[in-house]
């Protein structure tokens, strides 16, 4: 297994939860894209990472993805990481498999998807509800907003479920049983 490993996928399918675990229990240095890409949305506008744009869900993602890809594939050819065994877990929400491929296959990282593309738009909203905590920044969306984001979620899992079969990329779908998925990937993967 390589050095670091990238979980990639939608809100609530368990990433940050999968991600601290790793970093808990084999010694990962865990890193939340996330919060990076909300420090290029608002103290470098330039770049044109911005998730507010005004753009359909799909063409945010990918304009996102497009832009994340090579910043994480420098962040791994930087070598800051290689010196550590294990070395980082890189959670992101806004990476797609072709933006994988292109700019970061082959680098020093594993990379496995969690998605939640087996369900309704409703039963999505459920999974938010049920998941969602006061330190995510959805607690504090209206059940309106959850509702039509998940219809973007469901879009976005079929999205990146097409996209890892098409490039033989590992994802699970975490909306049935998270914890069942889970323990697939920490075997499947051999951490043990």
């Amino acid at each position: 297994m390589k050095n670091n490993i990238i979980i990639a996928g939608v809100p609530r399918a368990g990433k940050s939860t999968i991600s601290h675990r790793l970093a808990r229990q084999y010694g990962y240095q865990h890193i939340s894209m996330d919060s990076i890409i909300a420090g290029f949305e608002r103290c470098f506008p330039e770049t044109g990472v911005n998730t507010y744009a005004g753009l359909s869900s799909r063409d945010t993602l990918h304009l996102i993805s497009g832009k994340i890809a090579p910043f994480v594939r420098a962040m791994l050819d930087s070598g800051e990481y290689d010196e550590y065994e294990p070395g980082m877990v890189l959670d992101i929400y806004q990476l797609l498999p072709e933006d994988y491929m292109k700019y970061i296959h082959g680098a020093n990282c594993e990379i496995v998807y969690f998605i939640t593309s087996d369900v309704t738009a409703e039963e999505r909203f459920a999974i938010q509800k049920k998941y969602d905590t006061e330190k995510d920044y959805t607690f504090y969306k209206s059940d309106e907003e959850l509702r039509e984001d998940a219809v973007y979620i469901v879009e976005q899992s079929i999205c990146i479920r097409e996209q890892c079969q098409k490039y033989g990329l590992p994802y699970f779908e975490t909306a049935r049983d998270r914890e069942r998925a889970f323990q697939r990937f920490l075997q499947d993967f051999s951490f043990q």
